[in-house]
């Protein structure tokens, strides 16, 4: 079984509210860890993404923080912004995020079939 974390800063992040609006509208179950008061976690996004990039959510076996299998690979010097890694996503927008989690099957099939119909509402 998999949970999903998502890595934070205090500082005020634009994505950071996007995830968490996503993830709460959607009822997606989640643990958040603040880079600001955990060193380790903050030298583990640096490694991944080479910036402190938030929100960098990742697929974790329960239990754990960090991703359950390695990120696709990154170039150095590329941001990481809305890149679907496999188990790892980073700044992502609200229809990246979506489909990451979707392909998941992170999203409870009803909230996934409401969110549908709200985007088909959109157009």
């Amino acid at each position: 079984m998999r949970q999903l974390v998502m890595y934070v800063r205090r500082n005020f992040c634009p994505y950071v509210g996007i995830a968490r609006h996503v993830l709460d509208e959607l009822g997606v179950p989640y643990r958040e860890i603040d880079m600001d008061i955990d060193p380790a976690a903050r030298e583990r996004v640096v490694e991944w993404t080479g910036y402190l990039s938030v929100p960098t959510l990742v697929l974790a076996e329960v239990g754990e923080v960090v991703p359950y299998e390695p990120p696709t690979h990154l170039p150095r010097g590329h941001s990481p912004r809305g890149i679907d890694r496999g188990s790892m996503i980073t700044e992502a927008t609200d229809s990246e995020l979506t489909r990451w989690l979707n392909k998941h099957g992170l999203i409870p099939h009803d909230a996934a079939e409401m969110k549908d119909a709200l985007d088909r509402g959109a157009d």
